[in-house]
């Protein structure tokens, strides 16, 4: 199916699976309790899409984690960025590679486990910026990515995760600003539909601490 997504002054029209409940499937989710939560454009992603349209990111590099169908890195490449979106499941990443042709958009997709990322993605570090959206809905994600994220950014790297209030988000947080990360936070309404996490998202921002920016973070 088609949907309209907002980005400030952008709109994206994308393609997306009907319906995530349709892409169930047992044996992945015995597996590794996989869920198809990539098939849906969820508020916090909406919410980054926004903030991304905002900037001006001519000559950066842009890598989103958890990307989905890959709204925020088509944005990002909108606003000048070169831009690489990532998700564990091949389908998401098929959906990205096929939506950013369809906006004539030059943007790259590559398949990526959080916990055993591929050498050609580590290889392009340090990103000068990493986003994600509604990343943080289990706290082993947390942990994966406290010690992905550091390996992705440089002393001058920013990190952005729109996240729509999710208990396990808390730990996280806290595990980055206690390894010196600097961290500030908006807070933001959600444009368009609104779901059971409400009306408003935390906007997480990072910045490395000195010397210490690709240190694994424990949370």
């Amino acid at each position: 199916m088609w949907e309209d997504v907002p980005a400030g002054d952008l709109r994206l029209r994308v393609r997306r699976p009907p319906s995530a409940e349709d892409l169930l499937d047992e044996d992945e989710f015995a597996d590794d309790e996989r869920l198809p939560y990539w098939a849906e454009v969820w508020p916090s992603g909406r919410v980054l899409c926004g903030v991304l349209a905002g900037m001006d990111l001519t000559g950066r590099s842009v890598i989103e984690l958890g990307a989905g169908i890959g709204t925020g890195a088509m944005v990002a490449a909108m606003r000048g960025a070169a831009a690489l979106a990532t998700d564990w499941y091949p389908a998401a990443v098929e959906f990205s590679r096929w939506n950013a042709r369809n906006l004539g958009l030059a943007v790259d997709a590559e398949v990526v486990d959080w916990r055993d990322p591929p050498a050609g993605v580590l290889a392009r570090a340090p990103f000068d910026l990493v986003v994600g959206a509604d990343i943080l809905y289990e706290a082993r994600n947390g942990t994966a990515l406290g010690v992905l994220i550091p390996a992705l950014c440089g002393p001058a790297s920013e990190v952005i995760i729109a996240d729509p209030r999710r208990p396990d988000a808390r730990a996280f947080v806290e595990g980055m600003q206690g390894a010196g990360w600097i961290h500030a936070r908006d807070d933001l309404p959600v444009p368009g539909r609104i779901d059971e996490t409400g009306p408003v998202v935390h906007l997480h921002r990072f910045r490395p601490p000195p010397a210490k920016h690709n240190e694994p973070v424990v949370i």
